[in-house]
């Protein structure tokens, strides 16, 4: 990479670790950026995804509050993330990338409309006397597996998903659900990294110029997010949301 070269993906890189910290998406950011500057498509891929963990370890770091109290649920989130994980970095190592992307948008726009109407089914649900359930069925996790599959193949609002999934399977308010997706969003993407890292062609330089803007990016998100009211979340989770369906589509 030249010089400018650097700059424009360090600077991409504190980009996506806010992004993601806050919402998600922030591959949406830092993939483009690699292309942009002569990287193949796979090999941004993979670059991406091993730079971008530091930002999301800063950002799980920053909502440390959040989270605390919980390890038990997250270890067994985890568990499912990461083997999902797993299996989605094996596939964009075996499977062509065209036939993934193509239901990319369909996932995040399901993902959004989730997120919309959350509180009001929520409510309703409470009205009828049900109320959310802890995660620990087989379709909850299911659905975890799959966003962690999702995750370790591309990952674009990969939190986004994960925001939606527990924003209906749990008690938690939506700050302390942001603080879970960081940390399975993160696992997900270190036990990719360390597949692509060991079977794919990786860029360093780039994987480490992303991380150091990442992890700044991923500390002023986490000071950024955790002070916004739950409607400008939702509705920031939203416009991202449709930015990311813009970009994949057009």
């Amino acid at each position: 990479m030249s010089w400018p070269d650097v700059v424009l993906v360090f600077f991409g890189g504190i980009g996506a670790g806010a992004i993601n910290t806050v919402v998600g998406s922030g591959t949406l950011i830092t993939f483009p950026v690699l292309l942009a500057v002569g990287y193949s498509p796979v090999v941004a891929n993979v670059s991406n995804t091993i730079g971008l963990v530091p930002g999301s370890l800063a950002g799980a770091w920053g909502y440390r509050r959040e989270i605390e109290g919980q390890g038990r649920r997250i270890a067994k989130l985890l568990v499912v993330s990461v083997a999902g994980g797993v299996v989605g970095a094996v596939l964009l190592l075996v499977l062509p990338a065209a036939a993934f992307k193509r239901i990319v948008p369909v996932f995040i726009l399901i993902a959004l409309v989730l997120v919309l109407v959350q509180p009001r089914l929520s409510r309703a649900l409470a009205a009828r006397g049900h109320t959310p359930t802890e995660i620990g069925g087989i379709g909850p996790l299911a659905g975890l597996f799959l966003c962690g599959v999702y995750g370790g193949y591309f990952g674009a609002a990969q939190g986004i998903i994960i925001l939606a999934l527990l924003g209906f399977l749990t008690h938690e308010s939506l700050q302390h659900a942001n603080g879970i997706k960081n940390v399975l969003a993160g696992s997900t993407n270190l036990v990719a990294g360390i597949i692509f890292a060991f079977a794919a062609h990786v860029s360093w330089p780039a994987a480490l110029v992303i991380a150091l803007g990442a992890t700044i990016g991923g500390l002023v998100g986490a000071k950024v997010g955790r002070r916004l009211s739950p409607p400008v979340l939702r509705g920031l989770i939203v416009v991202v949301g449709c930015a990311a369906i813009a970009k994949l589509v057009l």
